[in-house]
């Protein structure tokens, strides 16, 4: 039996076709719509920024990237150049974007805008976009422009912390209000002003971050002081009364006298009631009516000393009682509030018969004379420095001076022309002779066993006095001076003739006894001649020079316990023929 066949029959027309042939035909023309519409994207748009692009408002769609580049700087935003308003502190003020190194580049914003993508969904996309395409700026910061801008705003902003103050001057309170310090972070105020930027018109001030230092001393405080104290201590004079009698002080002489002190925030005032006791507009015044007392006068009576004149007890007002009277008025104000009398003491004269007892002027320490050849100018000289001398009391420590107790050699000081030595030779001169003096009151201090201070020698041996133990004096070189180091004033006795003068010293002794003792003349040098013309021309007759050395032994119960060596040089005198 035959096998039915198998043959392809053609499908007949109006068939359907086999379902895979119709996609294949589908998808061929998708693809060549899709080409059609790729290579129609590409025509539109070329290398050129699609319609429809915006940077910050300003359209650059459709233009290439140089013309999209000017437009941008033509028609820049004012957010881009507008300067960028910042707050440092309590100061406003503004940073223009440049010169902080923050601007807008313009090619570069153009390239982002240009559409760099070439992919068929990108191209065919912007074919059937009708939205506007917005593309962010281009920045470029400098950073070394932002950190000098930055620079400049901490120069003009940053201070130092002032502290707050009150003081004194010419009568009027004078304060000094405290401010804060405060200093720019500079790294942090840097990374701000990039992030603020672009800044639109109008924004609020951009916030830099400050390091603030507060003073120690608050403002209110300093106004506390100045209303409780300050102002009324110098808001008139204060007026004191001694009896009868008025004193007023201004507030010129308060206020010099016045001192604030800061304690731990809190202000306070002082008077320095001491000084003010001391400050002439108050002292002259005050002295005048109490009455300083009236020492005594001492002199010497068959060996002893004795008062031969009477103190008398005055009235004075102590610092203390100067600042218990004036400080409660310093917070008050009116002339009546600020009123008060004064408290006052009673003063000894520290000289008197009463006092005479307590001093320890008991008995002669040393008495020294020296002789000399009679002349008119050593009377009238060694007769005016021995008048002054006299009489002085040198208490204990205190430092006895010839130059200051007798004064200049002039001759309004009681003194004429004499010979003296000047230059290594007799000359005239003011004063000649007082070397006679102040030899005497030399060995008077030796033998009293108290401290020398200053001497010093004639430069040549004049042979009227002790060798070793001579001085001589000059008005501004050379003074002769001691220290009184026993614990008991000493009374200077002095008096003199045509050819003696005698300096007497009173008080406690310290040793039984001082001695003398010399050793030999040493590298005699033997003189020269010299020969001078001149109206004070003296001659001169010559003698050696040597060295010398003087021991001053002190001794208590006939045993010596302390010695000193003094050392005397000598130049030689040289003969002096006057032509």
């Amino acid at each position: 039996m035959p096998r039915p066949r198998t043959d392809h029959v053609p499908t007949p027309a109006g068939a359907r076709r086999p379902r895979w042939r119709t996609a294949a035909i589908a998808t061929g023309v998708v693809a060549v719509a899709a080409g059609g519409l790729y290579v129609a994207g590409l025509v539109a748009t070329g290398d050129d920024i699609s319609a429809g692009t915006r940077v910050d408002g300003v359209d650059i769609g459709g233009l290439s990237r140089a013309e999209a580049a000017e437009r941008l700087r033509a028609q820049a935003p004012a957010a881009w150049t507008a300067p960028i308003p910042v707050r440092v502190g309590e100061r406003t003020e503004s940073v223009a974007p440049a010169a902080a190194g923050l601007t807008v580049d313009a090619e570069a914003t153009a390239e982002r805008a240009a559409d760099p993508s070439r992919d068929p969904f990108t191209v065919i996309g912007r074919l059937f976009s009708s939205g506007d395409r917005e593309v962010e700026p281009v920045f470029t910061r400098d950073a070394a422009k932002t950190d000098a801008a930055v620079a400049a705003l901490a120069k003009r902003s940053d201070r130092l912390v002032r502290e707050g103050s009150v003081a004194f001057r010419d009568g009027e309170a004078v304060a000094t209000r405290p401010v804060a310090g405060q200093k720019l972070d500079t790294a942090k105020a840097a990374e701000a002003l990039r992030a603020a930027y672009p800044a639109a018109p109008g924004a609020a001030p951009v916030v830099l971050p400050v390091a603030v230092t507060e003073p120690k001393l608050s403002g209110s405080e300093v106004e506390r002081f100045l209303d409780a104290y300050a102002k009324p201590a110098v808001s008139g004079p204060v007026t004191l009364s001694v009896g009868d009698q008025r004193l007023s002080i201004s507030p010129e002489t308060l206020g010099d006298h016045l001192s604030v002190k800061d304690d731990d925030g809190r202000l306070t005032g002082s008077l320095d009631s001491a000084a003010l006791l001391r400050d002439p507009d108050v002292a002259r015044p005050l002295a005048a009516m109490t009455g300083a007392p009236v020492e005594g006068s001492l002199g010497v009576r068959d060996g002893r000393v004795v008062v031969v004149r009477e103190g008398k007890a005055g009235r004075e007002v102590t610092s203390r009682a100067l600042g218990e009277a004036v400080e409660p008025l310093l917070t008050r104000t009116g002339a009546a509030a600020r009123t008060a009398s004064v408290a006052t003491e009673v003063t000894e004269p520290r000289v008197s018969t009463a006092s005479l007892a307590s001093m320890g002027i008991t008995e002669q320490m040393s008495t020294f004379t020296v002789n000399f050849p009679k002349a008119p100018y050593r009377t009238v000289n060694i007769g005016r420095a021995a008048e002054l001398i006299d009489g002085s009391l040198v208490q204990p420590g205190q430092i006895w001076s010839f130059n200051e107790t007798v004064g200049e050699r002039t001759e309004e000081n009681g003194f004429v022309d004499g010979t003296m030595i000047l230059d290594g030779r007799y000359q005239e001169a003011p004063g000649g002779g007082v070397s006679a003096v102040a030899t005497t009151v030399f060995n008077a201090v030796f033998f009293a066993g108290v401290q020398p201070v200053e001497y010093g020698a004639h430069s040549f041996y004049i042979e009227r006095y002790p060798a070793g133990r001579e001085a001589t004096v000059a008005w501004g070189s050379l003074d002769q001076r001691f220290r009184n180091d026993t614990d008991k004033p000493i009374y200077i006795a002095a008096s003199a003739t045509d050819s003696s003068v005698t300096i007497t010293f009173y008080g406690t002794k310290k040793y039984d006894s001082v001695e003398a003792v010399a050793g030999p003349r040493t590298n005699v040098t033997k003189p020269a001649e010299r020969e001078a013309t001149g109206e004070k021309c003296v001659p001169q007759p010559p003698l050696e020079g040597f060295d010398i050395a003087v021991d001053r032994v002190f001794k208590n119960g006939g045993q010596e316990v302390k010695r000193e060596t003094f050392k005397t040089h000598y130049t030689p005198r040289d003969e002096v023929v006057c032509n």
